[in-house]
């Protein structure tokens, strides 16, 4: 701590010092003294406007509502900027690593590299991460009702906010100045089953001379919706939906009731089970692969249960006329449901020869009579998988402010904490005690129907994962006039902030032993400190022309320091003409999950390549077991940005934008199991294998050993475009508005096992559509108003891992309509719908729901109803 305190005691003395040199003509410079200056994303100099060098959206209240969205994500997926990587509860199931959590990707970029602040703020990440290593903040704390705007700014910004906001900030603006009492309820449902919602909340506050007061309570309710509530994920056989399709595929498990039985000494020499009382059902029967298969989507989550309650109290007291105090309090308490199907083994369990329950001991002539077995099959038996996620999520800010002469100021100090407790409460074998009940001849996994409940009562378990995670800041922003040039003041802002960061996600001692099969869980434990110093000067170097410049100094604990600087410009050479620009560098620190994940099993569907080439077998994907484990010598991503854009105001009734932009980001964090499958397929301690005795056959996958490390590059262009026309008429007050994101280039690249580097991914291939764009439509008379939108998603590539590359998922387009009305008096009335015409997503044959859950909404059409009282 004590280099701490001592860069801070210098930042104090050059504050200090920028005080004493120029406060008198700071005092001589206050020609906008009057009008007061407003607080805009992106920058730590207060404004006169909102408008300012780098390309900003905000999205207030009002607009959020006519969205007909009931929650963050829901607005943020319908956004043109957000890309691959934005992500909802859509898709979690029992093999999820982040249930309940959401989170928003700008420009395609990645959850981790998009920073999420409250009131300009950082907040803490979820403690449990997305698909094992991606930290994020979960959006689903923060309820619609106490939002009074978002803002989105579309450019990097390290050098005022540091690590993570490379694609750029989203800053969530909570309401604080309500003024009466206000109370909604919404309800809504599904055109096709599932997802119905209700939604509750009361606002109230009051403002005085002195003190302002918010409190925002706020529940909301979601049901789930299985994959077989929609006819076309309500199979794992896509096959069987579309069967004029030949590239589509039989996604059921190899993994089946009473399943496949294999010798132990050999797994590849099969049969499937077709012996005694329980039979392999004839609809399920592979001859083709020798497999029992079981068809899991039905009893797969698309969207999970939800239930949230959630407070927020925003205080603000003057306390005299150059100083205030302002508080902040959230909480949440987040409860989700999430299910799979029973779980699969996959030749972990074995049967020796002489057990009593061995399925051939009566055939003496059969080929499998007194070997060892092994086998591939579900304990439906103990019932289907079922997670419990229970999250308490805390925030609280405590600050001053005010003025020293012409100076603001600023001071604060932050704790954020959030807690998960993730319980598999049904369906879950340990894999230890299910050996134990074969070898004693308690559990017979050929004859599920023989079993007792005492058998059964003693392979299931109740798993338990504890997750946290802490944030706690102290920072203090000085902002000012310097000097009173020609064109206007000359501002400086510095800041100080020193940050502590936790993380803990521990699953219980079965999953450490590895005695939990047919789940996932990750393990991470970590911790860092950072200290920075940041600098910003707003030059005004013509009436015309203003420039910022910006720079960080930021020092980690864990991997040392960066430096990004920042130079942006606003020229509007004519009172409805500007032009804009922005270039800087950012940077990601490794997250804490990825530095610190314990040994964590994956279940990533693979091709052996090796073995393939080899002998011909397993060419084709199946799920394999991928160990995972931290890597605490990961650098910091880094990269590159630069935004020119027009800003043109045609006539008082129509204007619009348009930005390019360009990043280039260099040692992406990233893990590659199917790239290190293929390359060390060979490798022992890489690739773990058994024997099978068959000429030239490299063996069996047990394992694959991986992690992450600094190995991918990525450059990406595009244009923002966004128009808006308003027009008056006797029919009432009109606005159209348009808004688009066109990917030009998205090449992201990793290593080609030659010490080279291979084109990964591009625009326009799977997952990366190269245009999305909203068309809007606002009419408002007396006292009705009414919102039309249609939302575009372009066509793309399949998926090329998957071998569809050759096949196209096609664009999606959706319309959502909401109506108001206020002729009662304190009261609004609303009801609207998304996706009007139940549009279903496009066919995608990479996967068993038969859809691109990462792109395209499952949902359908959602239609709802609200009614608000104001008193």
């Amino acid at each position: 701590m004590k280099h701490i305190k001592l860069k801070l005691a210098l930042a104090a003395s050059a504050v200090s010092l920028a005080l004493s040199h120029s406060s008198l003509m700071a005092q001589e410079s206050s020609d906008d003294d009057s009008v007061e200056r407003i607080a805009v994303t992106g920058s730590l100099i207060k404004r006169l406007d909102m408008e300012g060098p780098s390309p900003l959206t905000s999205i207030d209240a009002a607009q959020i509502e006519n969205t007909g969205v009931t929650d963050l994500i829901g607005l943020f997926a319908k956004l043109p900027i957000s890309g691959q990587g934005t992500f909802s509860t859509q898709g979690n199931s029992s093999d999820d690593t982040a249930n309940g959590g959401s989170s928003v990707s700008l420009r395609g970029l990645g959850a981790d590299s998009t920073l999420i602040l409250i009131n300009g703020r950082r907040v803490s990440v979820s403690p449990f991460a997305k698909g094992i290593d991606t930290a994020f903040v979960d959006i689903n704390n923060i309820p619609i009702s106490a939002i009074k705007r978002v803002d989105i700014l579309k450019d990097g910004a390290s050098a005022t906010y540091g690590s993570d906001a490379i694609a750029g900030v989203i800053n969530i603006v909570l309401k604080d100045d309500f003024e009466g009492a206000e109370v909604s309820a919404r309800v809504g449902t599904t055109a096709d089953g599932g997802g119905n919602e209700q939604n509750f909340s009361l606002i109230f506050g009051n403002n005085t001379e002195k003190f302002k007061h918010t409190f925002i309570l706020d529940y909301f309710d979601r049901e789930e919706v299985l994959y077989s509530d929609r006819s076309y994920s309500r199979t794992a056989n896509q096959k069987s939906l579309h069967p004029n399709d030949e590239d589509a595929s039989d996604f059921r498990s190899s993994s089946g009731i009473p399943g496949t039985i294999a010798l132990r000494s050999d797994p590849t020499n099969r049969i499937i089970d077709e012996f005694g009382n329980d039979r392999c059902a004839p609809e399920d029967i592979d001859r083709a692969q020798n497999l029992c298969r079981y068809d899991y989507a039905p009893h797969m989550t698309m969207i999970p249960d939800a239930e949230r309650f959630s407070f927020n109290y925003l205080g603000r007291y003057e306390i005299s006329d150059s100083l205030r105090a302002y508080v902040d309090f959230n909480g949440q308490n987040s409860k989700s449901i999430v299910r799979g199907a029973g779980s699969p083994s996959f030749n972990e369990l074995f049967m020796d020869g002489d057990n009593p329950n061995h399925p051939f001991a009566d055939m003496p002539d059969h080929p499998f009579f007194m070997q060892d077995l092994t086998m591939r099959r579900r304990t439906v038996e103990i019932g289907n998988r079922e997670k419990r996620v229970d999250t308490d999520y805390y925030r609280a800010v405590m600050g001053l402010s005010g003025e020293i002469s012409s100076w603001n100021w600023d001071a604060a100090y932050s704790y954020i904490k959030s807690e998960s407790v993730e319980r598999g409460v049904d369906g879950f074998p340990n894999s230890r005690r299910a050996q134990e009940a074969i070898d004693s001849g308690l559990w017979n996994p050929f004859e599920p129907s023989t079993n007792t409940q005492e058998a059964l009562d003693f392979i299931e378990t109740v798993t338990t994962r504890v997750g946290k995670s802490t944030n706690k800041t102290l920072d203090f922003t000085l902002s000012g006039a310097i000097a009173e040039m020609s064109a206007g003041d000359l501002m400086l802002a510095l800041k100080a902030e020193y940050r502590e960061e936790a993380i803990a996600d521990n699953p219980d001692d079965q999953f450490l032993r590895g005695d939990v099969f047919g789940t996932e869980a990750t393990q991470a434990n970590g911790s860092r400190d950072s200290q920075s110093l940041s600098a910003e000067l707003a030059v005004p170097v013509l009436d015309t022309l203003e420039v910022q410049l910006a720079v960080r100094y930021e020092d980690y604990s864990d991997f040392g320091s960066t430096t990004d600087p920042k130079i942006s410009f606003l020229y509007s050479p004519l009172d409805n003409l500007s032009l804009r620009g922005s270039y800087g560098t950012a940077f990601r620190a490794p997250s804490l999950h990825q530095l610190g994940l314990g040994r964590t099993d994956e279940s990533p569907n693979l091709i052996d390549t090796i073995r393939c080439d080899a002998v011909g077998l397993s060419c084709d994907p199946i799920e394999y077991t991928a160990i995972f484990e931290g890597n605490p010598d990961l650098g910091p991503e880094e990269s590159s940005s630069y935004n020119l854009g027009v800003i043109y105001e045609i006539n008082e009734n129509i204007d619009f934008s348009l930005d390019y932009y360009s990043y280039d980001i260099e040692n992406i964090i990233d893990s590659d199991t199917q790239f290190v499958f293929s390359t060390f397929g060979n490798d022992p301690s890489v690739v773990q294998r058994l024997p099978t005795g068959i000429a030239n056959d490299p063996g069996e996958v047990v394992q694959i050993f991986d992690s992450f490390q600094n190995i991918g590059d990525l450059e990406t262009s595009g244009l923002d475009f966004d128009i808006a026309y308003r027009l008056a008429t006797d029919l009432g007050d009109f606005k159209l508005g348009f808004v688009m994101n066109y990917v030009l280039k998205y090449e992201e690249f990793r290593p080609d096992g030659n010490g080279g580097q291979r084109l990964n991914l591009q625009e326009g291939e799977f997952e990366q559509p190269e245009v999305r764009h909203t068309t809007s439509l606002d009419w408002s008379k007396e006292d009705l108003s009414a919102t039309l939108a249609i939302n575009y998603i372009g066509e793309f590539d399949g998926d090329e891992d998957a071998d569809v590359g050759h096949r196209t998922v096609d664009a999606m387009t959706t319309v959502d309509l909401v109506a108001n009305y206020n002729g009662i008096e304190n009261t609004t009335l609303s009801f609207g719908v998304t996706n009007l015409f139940n549009e279903e997503p496009p066919f995608s044959h990479h996967d068993f729901f038969g859809y691109v859950n990462t792109v395209h909404s499952g949902q359908g059409r959602f239609t709802y109803a609200k009614a608000t009282y104001r008193f």
